[in-house]
């Protein structure tokens, strides 16, 4: 079965797709969680959160485009585990929590937009190594050690990659800023 095959099977509501899903991806949204509880939750939360996850995606199945399905797993995984985090008594450092901030008006989300396309095109301007070891760390939550381990370099690598590349990422966007 393909993974456009599923989701036209989860869209009509038959949980072949849906179990497709579940099988192809549990153990990946299951590292997602917890990575981002980091031991500071029981594991029947992160167990809970990841069935979660899979509930979030039967209910919304018309939402994930095909080749997309990891990406929306992972950000939805994210989420889920931060609540989770939030209804346990955690806080969160500012960087996490700055991303749930509502905008206060038309022009602030208009700057938030252009922001976020210049992220996305300077991420996507990063030489291939660079960008899949940036975006496995900061969208799927992925530790620099288990990085390493799926490019075959070391922990060290990966952190220095992750340094330079936040380097570059804040020249590209100090480009054109009064600051």
């Amino acid at each position: 079965m393909t993974e456009k095959h599923a989701l036209t099977l989860l869209k009509n509501g038959d949980q072949a797709g849906l179990m497709y899903f579940i099988d192809r991806y549990t153990a990946y949204v299951g590292a997602v969680v917890r990575n981002v509880l980091g031991g500071r939750c029981p594991d029947q939360d992160a167990e809970e959160v990841t069935a979660d996850v899979f509930l979030v995606l039967w209910q919304n199945a018309g939402k994930p485009m095909p080749g997309r399905v990891k990406g929306y797993l992972a950000s939805i995984a994210r989420s889920r585990a931060v609540n989770r985090l939030r209804s346990r008594g955690f806080e969160l450092a500012l960087e996490e929590d700055i991303l749930t901030l509502p905008a206060d008006g038309p022009e602030e989300l208009y700057f938030a937009a252009e922001r976020r396309e210049r992220v996305r095109a300077a991420v996507q301007a990063m030489a291939i190594p660079d960008r899949e070891i940036f975006v496995r760390y900061y969208y799927y939550c992925e530790s620099a050690a288990a990085i390493a381990d799926a490019l075959g370099m070391t922990p060290a690598a990966v952190r220095q990659r992750l340094k330079r590349g936040r380097d570059a990422l804040r020249g590209e966007l100090m480009k054109g800023e009064d600051s």
